[in-house]
Parts: structure tokens; C-alpha cells; sequence
């Protein structure tokens, strides 16, 4: 597995790749283990392609992710993650409609657990899932973090 950390308006993102792809993207607020910076020999690489395309959509160039990606986890939360990355740019969705949408309406809750242990946060936008009622709720990068990528999707700034 590689590993870089790129720059971003939140801080510092570690990023790791595996033989299938991108498959962890580590926020600032996980206090992951420092990295060697985005190598550029390789600008195929799928660490050169993330940073580029993370990059880009921080500066509001990019909408969706193009990207191998090679996210590890159950059965159950792989089809979580696939509902989240179903969520269009900009909008949102609660853990109780990805639910129903799984054919399960009553596991809202493991819908968050499976949300709250995405490995590719952004990426797999799981900043865009909210509580019901419409309020913010946990974000493996923290609720200031989710709150600034809701805002850069909808055009505003902070």
C-alpha cells in the first residue's frame, strides 16, 4: 500500500492506495501518522489522480470522482457506501432514506454506523447524509468540517 498527504482548505488529508485503488482517505480530525508528500514521478498513479481530482474539487471544478477505488469493509457497508455515492453534488439525503432505499427501513442506525466508518470520506460523499430532521450529525472529519463541504457544494462560502 502507498500513502501521500495532500493540502487542502481543511487540512491535511492522508491518502492511501492499494494495488484496486484509492482506499483511505484519512481527515485531519483522525490524527493519522504523518506521510510523504503526493510523490510526482507517477502522475498515473492513483495517489497522483487523487490529489489532482481532490484538488479540483475544493476549488469547485469538480462534481464527481473518477477514481479506482478499493474500499474495505462488510457486505452491508459496502452497499451503504454505494447509496451515499449515489448522492448527487450539492444534495442531501438522511440515514433513514438511504435505509429505505437498502430495503431496510428500519436499520436508519446502521446505516449511520456503516456511514460513520466510510473510508473515503469526500470521495464518497458521506458528508451529504444528515439526521432526518434535516440537522447535521456525525462526520468522521467533524460537524465544522461536514458544514464547510455542504457550504463549498452549495456555492457559498464561509
Amino acid at each position: 500500500m502507498t500513502q501521500a498527504v495532500i493540502e487542502s482548505p481543511i487540512g491535511p488529508l492522508l491518502i492511501f492506495a492499494d494495488a484496486f485503488g484509492l482506499r483511505r482517505i484519512v481527515l485531519p480530525a483522525e490524527n493519522a501518522p504523518s506521510a510523504a508528500a503526493v510523490p510526482a514521478a507517477d502522475p498515473a498513479s492513483v495517489l497522483c489522480q487523487a490529489a489532482a481530482q481532490l484538488a479540483e474539487y475544493f476549488a469547485g471544478q469538480r462534481q464527481t470522482f473518477d477514481l479506482p477505488l478499493s474500499p474495505q469493509g462488510t457486505m452491508f457497508q459496502q452497499a451503504v457506501w454505494a447509496q451515499i455515492a449515489l448522492i448527487p453534488y450539492g444534495q442531501t439525503r438522511s440515514y433513514g432514506e438511504l435505509a429505505v432505499r437498502l430495503g431496510s427501513p428500519a436499520k436508519a442506525r446502521a446505516v449511520g454506523g456503516a456511514a460513520g466508518r466510510n473510508p473515503l470520506p469526500i470521495v464518497i460523499p458521506c458528508h451529504r447524509v444528515i439526521g432526518s430532521s434535516g440537522s447535521l450529525t456525525g462526520f468522521s472529519g467533524g460537524l465544522a468540517v461536514k458544514r464547510f463541504l455542504l457550504r463549498l457544494e452549495s456555492g457559498l462560502s464561509d
